[in-house]
Order: C-alpha cells, then sequence, then structure tokens
C-alpha cells in the first residue's frame, strides 16, 4: 500500500509510519516540525520526509498528485498556544481542507483522521459520551479549527474514518500533563494536578487500530477510548514511580480552571464492534516507556491547547 501520513513526524503519525514501514509499505510523510521531530524517523528506502506545510498548495497537489496514495491519515495539528488562531486555522483548516480536497481528487480509497474530544464541549451532556452527543466546540479554538475539518471530510464524500481521540500519550508525546511533570520533576519544582479525570491511551494502540483503517476497516465515526477514566492524580503517581523521584513529592490539588473539563470519558463500544477487542496497555507501563523516550530526547517544550494555571 502507499500511503500519505501528513504530521508523520509526531507523536501519533510517527508510530503509524513505523508500522506501515514494518509491513513493507511506502509512506510519503509531511511534516513543518512545530511540534513533530526528525529523530522520530529512521531514515528508510520506502520513506520520503517532506518539511513543509500542509497548506502550501501547489506543493501538496504536486505531492499527492505524483504518489497517488491508497491511504491518506491526517496526523498533523496545530496546538503549541491557544491564542494563535493564525496557525491554527493555517494547519487545522486551509491545511486540513486542502488534504480532504485532494484525497478527492486524486482517488484516496481512506482518508484517516483524528479528531479532539472537546469536540463535545467543556460541559459534555452524557457521560460517558456516546457518538450521538451533539458536537459543540465553541469553548475552545482548538476544537474549533479541529471539528470544522471534520465537517469538510462528512461533507466531501469520500470514504473515511475518524477516531475522536481520549489522551494519547506515550513516547514522542510533547503536549499536556505528561511531558509537563516529568520536566518539573526533572528540574526540582513543584507540580500541581486539577481534580480532573481522563482516559490515558497507548499512543501504540492507536497507531495499530489506524493501522487497520488504512486497509478498509470501519467506516465514520469512532471514540478511541479505553472506557474507563483514571484521576490526573493517578497520571502523576506514575510519573513519580517510573521517574523513582526520591522523597515521592506530593503534588498541589487545584481547582479546574476556566476553560478545563473535569471528566472526558468516550463510549468505546461502537470501535469495539468494528475493529474488534483491543488490548490495552496499562498507564504505567505507557508512562514508564513515555519517560524513557524524555530522558533520551527531552521533551521538546510543555504545551498544552489549554492555557496553563501555573506558569512559574
Amino acid at each position: 500500500m502507499k500511503a500519505f501520513v501528513t504530521g508523520g513526524l509526531g507523536q501519533i503519525g510517527s508510530h503509524v509510519v513505523e508500522m506501515l514501514l514494518e509491513r513493507g509499505d511506502e509512506v510519503v510523510v509531511v511534516d513543518n516540525l512545530a511540534t513533530g521531530r526528525i529523530e522520530h524517523l529512521a531514515e528508510h528506502p520506502k520513506l520520503k520526509v517532506v518539511i513543509d506545510s500542509i497548506a502550501n498548495k501547489s506543493l501538496m497537489e504536486e505531492l499527492i498528485g505524483d504518489f497517488r496514495p491508497d491511504a491518506l491519515v491526517h496526523a498533523a495539528c496545530s496546538y503549541k498556544d491557544p491564542d494563535d488562531w493564525y496557525n491554527d486555522t493555517l494547519t487545522n483548516c486551509v491545511g486540513g481542507s486542502l488534504m480532504v480536497d485532494l484525497a478527492k481528487k486524486c482517488g484516496v480509497k481512506r482518508f484517516v483522521y483524528y479528531q479532539t474530544a472537546l469536540c463535545y464541549g467543556l460541559k459534555p451532556q452524557e457521560q460517558p459520551i456516546t457518538l450521538n452527543h451533539p458536537r459543540n466546540p465553541a469553548g475552545s479554538s482548538y476544537a474549533i479549527s479541529k471539528t470544522a475539518n471534520e465537517y469538510y471530510i462528512e461533507l466531501s464524500g469520500i470514504e473515511y474514518v475518524t477516531f475522536r481521540l481520549a489522551n494519547v500519550i506515550g513516547p514522542r508525546n510533547v503536549a499536556g500533563p505528561l511531558p509537563i511533570f516529568y520536566q518539573r520533576l526533572k528540574d526540582g519544582k513543584k507540580c500541581f494536578v486539577t481534580k480532573s479525570r481522563r482516559d490515558f491511551v497507548f499512543v501504540k494502540d492507536l497507531a495499530a487500530v489506524t493501522v487497520k483503517a488504512c486497509d478498509g476497516m470501519g467506516h465514520g465515526a469512532y471514540h478511541f477510548s479505553s472506557g474507563t477514566d483514571v484521576a490526573i492524580q493517578e497520571l502523576y503517581n506514575a510519573v513519580v514511580e517510573a521517574m523513582d523521584v526520591p522523597g515521592r513529592p506530593q503534588a498541589d490539588v487545584k481547582d479546574l480552571g476556566p476553560d478545563d473539563v473535569f471528566s472526558i470519558l468516550l463510549d468505546p463500544s461502537r470501535t469495539f464492534q468494528d475493529f474488534g477487542d483491543i488490548e490495552f496497555t496499562p498507564l504505567q507501563t505507557t508512562v514508564t516507556e513515555a519517560i524513557k523516550y524524555y530522558q533520551q530526547h527531552g521533551t521538546l517544550g510543555e504545551y498544552t491547547h489549554l492555557r496553563l494555571q501555573d506558569e512559574k
């Protein structure tokens, strides 16, 4: 198979690319290195890496038009600064809609997209959230841009799978609480946790299901979620354990920020029905794998698409 992967040097995209290459597929990757890293993918005779923006219309037309991929995995997204609406919309909306348009024009058989669970709003009406829950992304600039592109995908008529995601963590994770906890503990700084809960899933588990989607499994929207949420405190404890921090320092507990959500728990029943049983990697194993990565490569920066309460 031939696969075109946007954001292929990022956390999710690079793991998908590695799995495709391992089975002999041919892959073209585009990444602008905003949060991806060139060292995430080793050189490979069936891999071509292009460092550029997916909003570069003429270049993307040339690359996709010449390559004619069977599958397009759209993992690229902009989220480093919640107030940087220009770059968020440039990548998530302009670049994203271009990928959809070119997939349609060039006969791509499968289009795989990753959507944020924040598409359901900051105060979901269900727990767990089902696929019937109305989309209400207005509370988050990131969710607005990601959801806009999901609508373009649905409008296009192409064959697609959208994975609406729980919190994907593991090696190469550069956003959210995990790299923040690691870096602050490494620097001897105090950490804080909120009283929120999340479903943390291992990036390689998602990548494996993505490959199945590229091969034709599933259609439409799915929740990639274990169906169980844990307290952020539990994630912090797992980081302390993996780092073997002397004295096992305790984190301060703070109230939720104005645009944070108490719990995001997605109902994965349709995913299990169409993709089969998924053996989710335990949280401690997931965190330990991520810590090994940080110890070798660093965190790149601790990004979050929600505003940090404490930046000291």
